[in-house]
């Protein structure tokens, strides 16, 4: 979603591009006017000044436009963008707001340092560790749940590893190392990579050091990890939300689920104003707010695909 900031610099543009306009006019006109026969002056002016009329309304229009179109920068995870879940929400939040959302989708852990450096107004992710100690450092201020959905296993039909069925996520990694069976890895830094390593973690493995020739990092999101895993046959974690959108699914299934370890948290929040003074601060704040209000929640349970819905909102009511 992109729209145009309030800022002095975009007036100006717009201000400058209505003299340039209306500069070409004027030259076009008067070189009109030259070559003319005196009789013509009066309908000449007359042109002259209907055109000049025209130039300052243009002006005008576009100076209007850059004030009336407020937005600010959201940094997410891929899984809110590929799910199709911004798609749904943000043209709700707009509606509500005429608040435009620029939506920069990456892997958790790059979303949380464009908000190290400041380049966003809020933050949207989900690896909690992570985001609680973006706030510890004072990165960002007033995290706030706003919804969860799971993680699932999902491989090939033929299942190699012999997993299919289970609701052990460390167990099935296991049997996945044992067989040497394909597995396709994100390698992003995301919320989903950092799950995936914590339960090769909890297995007692370490796939890049015993993993050579079965184990394969893609470093991208989870569209292009879940497309590798389809052509590759493999096995890859993922977001249910990002799988029930995915249509190259080929021999691909869910294989295990329903692991309590498998819980996926979303959480907000605000980069801290104090830190960095160019965060929109008032605009911010109106999308988290909305966010975790009744319309904002109700319109993230709404979001469904064929029927089932993707992520499930837990937002903690206001106190004070």
């Amino acid at each position: 979603m992109i729209a145009l900031e309030t800022s002095r610099g975009d007036l100006a543009l717009a201000l400058g591009l209505g003299i340039i306009l209306l500069t070409l006019i004027f030259v076009i006109n008067g070189t009109a006017h030259v070559a003319r026969p005196s009789s013509e002056e009066s309908g000449s002016m007359t042109r002259l000044g209907r055109a000049a009329a025209i130039g300052w309304l243009l002006a005008a229009v576009v100076s209007a436009a850059v004030v009336q179109q407020p937005f600010i920068t959201v940094a997410s995870t891929s899984s809110t963008e590929q799910s199709g879940l911004f798609g749904f929400l943000l043209p709700a939040f707009t509606k509500a707001t005429g608040i435009e959302v620029r939506v920069v989708a990456v892997g958790t852990g790059q979303a949380l340092k464009i908000g190290e450096r400041g380049d966003c107004d809020v933050v949207f992710v989900h690896d909690r560790p992570a985001e609680l100690a973006f706030v510890e450092h004072g990165f960002g201020i007033d995290r706030r749940e706003v919804m969860y959905n799971d993680f699932i296993l999902v491989g090939p039909a033929s299942d190699p590893a012999h997993v299919d069925g289970g609701n052990d996520i460390v167990a099935a990694f296991r049997k996945i190392a044992a067989a040497k069976a394909p597995f396709v890895a994100r390698g992003d830094d995301s919320g989903t990579s950092k799950a995936e390593l914590r339960f090769w973690k909890e297995a007692g493995l370490d796939p890049k050091t015993i993993g050579t020739g079965w184990y394969r990092d893609t470093g991208s999101g989870m569209g292009p990890t879940l497309n590798t895993a389809a052509a590759m046959d493999g096995y890859t974690l993922s977001d249910r939300g990002t799988w029930l959108n995915f249509k190259n699914r080929q021999n691909l299934k869910i294989v295990v689920q329903g692991d309590r370890r498998l819980f996926n948290q979303y959480g907000v929040m605000l980069v801290n104003p104090a830190r960095y003074p160019s965060v929109k601060q008032e605009l911010g704040y109106k999308f988290i707010n909305w966010l975790t209000s009744p319309a904002g929640q109700k319109t993230i349970a709404d979001y469904k695909i064929d029927g089932e819905q993707l992520f499930f909102p837990d937002a903690k009511p206001a106190t004070g």
